[in-house]
């Protein structure tokens, strides 16, 4: 699915918000990628540093508090943001800058579109937040989003259970998690099993499943990331966040479809072809 592009008009700025990945799969550089793939300017915050590969977080290096909110008033004192996405913020502490620098941006930006995507265990199993931060990104950074879009173990740990991933369950899912403030939800389901890969879109008002083949493949590192920022970049071109969602599902399914052919990255969890077209 083609996106239009007004080349008559300056392209949007979209900002992320996240983790670096070195292996360029996952993290800001899925991020960065994606944005480019969908023709807007990227710019990126750091709120933690990994040392990592397909295969494994071997270390995590987090930078001060402090330094992530001067990352984010300086951008923004100079930089008009369309929209921002929202992924690793590891700490409370982290957690809680990025809250209270977003209130202010949402204050002067109302009509400014906020994704956040609640990374929590990278694909090899490796935790990346602690349990206090889970509580802020619960409390302070959800409020705050336009679209908040968990996979399957992420609901369950902001719920506080632990979910089967049947799309009757991920129905009721979805409308929980609007509980919790955000807008609109986006429930991954491609952690799941089954011949089709199921998301669940809810806004209170409307849900609807969003639906693709599940591919066979190992080429599943940094999904998540990148359809959280194909979203971002889908709202910041002025498209209402469910179709934004429809146009990012085409998008990463083409990423994965195209991995394998074009790719020769690693020996783990492999990484997606970005390069696509929306």
């Amino acid at each position: 699915m083609s996106l239009p592009i007004h080349r008559d008009t300056p392209i949007p700025n979209v900002l992320t918000i996240a983790g670096s990945d070195p292996s360029g799969g996952a993290g800001i550089q899925a991020d960065l990628k994606t944005f480019a793939a969908y023709r807007v300017y990227g710019g990126a915050v750091l709120t933690a540093l990994t040392a990592q590969n397909t295969c494994t977080v071997s270390a995590v290096h987090l930078p001060p508090p402090d330094f992530v909110r001067q990352q984010l008033e300086t951008l923004f004192s100079d930089v008009a943001i369309s929209a921002i996405k929202v992924g690793m913020v590891a700490t409370s502490d982290i957690a809680a800058v990025v809250a209270e620098s977003l209130k202010r941006w949402r204050a002067e930006h109302p009509l400014g579109v906020i994704v956040v995507d609640p990374v929590m265990v990278s694909k090899g199993g490796d935790s990346l937040v602690d349990e206090q931060a889970v509580a802020t990104i619960r409390e302070q950074l959800i409020p705050l989003a336009d679209l908040i879009t968990p996979n399957l173990h992420e609901a369950g740990v902001l719920l506080s259970r632990k979910l089967d991933g049947n799309q009757g369950e991920l129905r009721q899912v979805a409308e929980q998690l609007l509980g919790l403030g955000s807008k609109a939800v986006l429930v991954k389901g491609g952690g799941g099993h089954g011949p089709e890969s199921i998301d669940i879109f809810s806004d209170g008002d409307h849900t609807e499943s969003l639906i693709s083949e599940r591919i066979p493949t190992r080429h599943t590192h940094g999904t998540g990331c990148t359809l959280s920022a194909a979203i971002t970049a889908g709202a910041a071109l002025g498209n209402p966040l469910l179709e934004s969602s429809r146009q990012a599902k085409h998008y990463l399914t083409a990423a994965i479809h195209s991995a394998p052919t074009h790719l020769r990255v690693g020996h783990g969890n492999l990484p997606l072809d970005h390069q696509v077209k929306p």
